[in-house]
């Protein structure tokens, strides 16, 4: 069965582990998506990212990262969908929960975080909101 939509595929994956207390998730590997993993090891939301394995089996090996027994990952959702695509531009980056979360773009300049493109001056594809 094909997946529809990699990148929710990912997040869902994510989700999923921080709610079940996991250590690690393994998540089939791409170059969006890894990407989108050192995002968010950039911005302190996970402990580490590795690759494993070989060829169409590669796999990148997420690390969640926990403060007490509580996931520093409350939510974590899809914005911009196959069916409804979202953009923004510089000025228009969207803030997530004041401030406390972040929104990752993809943009000409590769995927970054919302705080990133803002200092760059370039927008683009809302990606998804992590908080």
């Amino acid at each position: 069965m094909s997946m529809q939509d990699p990148i929710a595929d990912m997040l869902t994956r994510i989700r999923n582990a921080a709610a079940a207390g996991l250590d690690k998730v393994a998540i089939p590997l791409s170059k969006e998506k890894k990407a989108i993993a050192e995002v968010l090891l950039e911005e302190g939301y996970i402990s580490s990212t590795t690759v494993e394995g070989e060829g169409v089996k590669s796999q990148i090996i997420v690390a969640l990262k926990y403060v007490g027994d509580r996931s520093v990952i409350e939510g974590i959702e899809r914005v911009s969908k196959s069916s409804c695509r979202v953009h923004c531009g510089s000025r228009e980056i969207p803030r997530v929960r004041n401030g406390l979360g972040i929104v990752v773009l993809s943009t000409p300049k590769g995927i970054m975080s919302g705080r990133k493109a803002a200092k760059e001056n370039v927008g683009g594809e809302i990606l998804c909101r992590v908080w």
